[in-house]
């Protein structure tokens, strides 16, 4: 047991209502989500005022936290509507709002002075004056940039420890400094510090002399193209005692655009790690390889440490622009009988009679099993699971509850 060191919180993203109840399900200490406005992810699904009120009720049910994005670096004209905004928020008892721009933050202060304030990565806060700058502003935290080594990140928490510190442990990972880019913006026109990124680092480029049109010089590693701001995925999850050592109070997994299916996998395998971790070091240090196994199985890039552990270089790049999983998101669970052990189960991928399929529980570790009927609501039998999102009966042959995941691992993850 670790009695002296407060264990520290897994944050989650929420893209829509049943990401937050699927992060909390999976034991989230707390979510971050975006309003309908001045989000940083506008493409997700999002939360209106009535939303958020939601989201919070619910979450504050179980006794966790939501925080809401408010990090857009704004135009003058995104100030018109702010003050209503904010004026709504505060009436959800959200926990805090996430910001980046110093007007924004004036005007939360001005609006609702009494709300906790989060400083957002794309502040890009690197050194320890910065941290104390804004701790004396008035915020109640500070999200790291990305681009701090473990030593740095140590060095920022004993010069400002008045301010909480939290810091990405997991997903994608930006090409530019703290996410601050103007890529998107100026070949698309979508502004990716107003929330609309269209993703350029992840496109495939070729290299062309401007007198020679159409034909095209190698500059891939291989003959799929070249990704040359692709990043790997972060991934921190066999660093916890040194994220902890460091300072850092909050582990924030990235993802909001990611599916339910990740955000319920994901926040399983650092709750497991954190949770051993402080049951345990040894138990964790011996578990590391089940975490990352997991992590595997979900949708992602390779990973890397990024700069936590050294200065990123081309290994830390992938050249293809695919991401990859080690299994299938068949289901989610609606319900189960304890009497029958049948089971309702949203169909999300296609999955058939005699498949062997797993349970990602949130209770314990999953199981396996084969799946020796399906029927429809209606009782009929069924061969497969025609349609998407249709509600299924299938016999599970230990307990499950709401919100556990259905899924096939590939054969490559077969282990």
């Amino acid at each position: 047991m670790m009695d002296n060191i407060a264990k520290p919180e897994l944050l989650a993203p929420a893209g829509d209502f049943e990401k937050l109840r699927a992060a909390l399900s999976f034991g989230a200490d707390a979510v971050y989500l975006g309003g309908a406005e001045y989000s940083l992810r506008s493409k997700a699904k999002n939360f209106d005022a009535e939303g958020i009120n939601q989201a919070v009720e619910y979450a504050h049910g179980l006794g966790r936290k939501v925080y809401v994005t408010v990090n857009i670096y704004a135009r003058n004209e995104d100030f018109k509507r702010m003050y209503d905004f904010l004026i709504k928020l505060q009436c959800t008892g959200a926990d805090a709002v996430i910001v980046s721009d110093p007007g924004v933050f004036s005007l939360v202060k001005e609006i609702i002075p009494d709300m906790a304030i989060h400083i957002s990565t794309q502040a890009n806060t690197t050194n320890y004056r910065a941290a104390a700058f804004w701790a004396k502003a008035g915020a109640k935290r500070v999200v790291l940039a990305r681009e701090l080594p473990a030593a740095e990140i140590t060095e920022i928490s004993r010069a400002a420890p008045a301010v909480e510190l939290e810091a990405f442990v997991h997903g994608a990972m930006c090409m530019a400094y703290s996410g601050r880019c103007l890529l998107s913006h100026y070949m698309t026109g979508r502004d990716a510090n107003r929330g609309e990124c269209a993703h350029p680092c992840r496109y495939n480029y070729v290299l062309m002399e401007e007198t020679r049109p159409g034909e095209y010089y190698p500059i891939e590693e291989d003959s799929r193209g070249a990704y040359v701001m692709n990043s790997k995925d972060l991934c921190l999850i066999e660093y916890i005692p040194q994220l902890i050592e460091s300072g850092v109070s909050c582990f924030k997994i990235e993802g909001r655009m990611k599916s339910v299916y990740y955000t319920a996998a994901a926040v399983n395998a650092y709750r497991c790690a954190i949770d051993d971790y402080f049951n345990d070091p040894k138990l964790y240090e011996s578990n590391k390889a089940a975490y990352l196994s997991e992590l595997f199985l979900t949708t992602h890039r390779d990973f890397t440490t990024g700069f936590f552990t050294d200065s990123p270089n081309e290994l830390t790049q992938i050249y293809d622009g695919v991401a990859e999983s080690g299994s299938d998101f068949c289901g989610i669970v609606k319900s189960y009988d304890s009497d029958s052990h049948w089971t309702i189960v949203e169909q999300r991928g296609k999955f058939s009679v005699g498949d062997e399929l797993e349970f990602l529980t949130a209770d314990g570790p999953g199981f396996r099993q084969i799946i020796n009927e399906i029927f429809d609501l209606n009782n009929a039998p069924l061969q497969s699971a025609p349609h998407p999102r249709q509600l299924l009966r299938i016999r599970a042959v230990r307990p499950v509850r709401e919100l556990d995941i259905l899924r096939r691992r590939l054969p490559a993850a077969c282990n």
